[in-house]
């Protein structure tokens, strides 16, 4: 690469975080949102693998009801959640990614409080994890003081 080309695509790099941060650079605080959300996604997701290999799932079934269609939207949509919130973490002003953060990471907890306790003690453990890592969510959104 030419040192022209470098430049460039630095300059781009650096008008992207511009853009998305609203300042040069990357605010601390949004990476460990992100990382914070994908850390609940990969809880969930490894929550789901761990009940179809200890055979706590019944394929086309949810929590012992034959699935609809409509079901299944909902299930995808919720797991959507999550990475959702981690562009949204990156590419929201800070303001309203505070409260965001807050609603979205409250909502989730009191989502999985409704269907405790599972029969499994893998998931229940792995729930109890997840609500430790909304909590670093809310946390960090309540203490977050950005620059500007």
């Amino acid at each position: 690469m030419t040192g022209e080309a470098a430049a460039a695509v630095t300059s781009a790099a650096s008008t992207a975080a511009t853009t998305a941060a609203g300042t040069v650079g990357m605010d601390p605080v949004r990476i460990v949102l992100a990382g914070a959300w994908i850390s609940l996604m990969l809880i969930y997701l490894l929550g789901d693998v761990l009940r179809i290999f200890s055979g706590d799932l019944t394929p086309g079934r949810i929590s012992g009801t034959e699935a609809t269609s409509g079901m299944w939207l909902a299930a995808a949509l919720i797991m959507l959640v999550p990475i959702a919130m981690i562009l949204v973490s990156l590419l929201t002003p800070a303001e309203p990614l505070r409260w965001i953060t807050i609603v979205v990471s409250a909502a989730l907890v009191v989502f999985n409080l409704v269907g405790m306790p599972y029969p499994g003690l893998y998931d229940n453990v792995l729930l109890v994890v997840s609500f430790l890592v909304n909590g670093v969510l809310i946390w960090q959104a309540i203490a977050w003081r950005p620059a500007g």
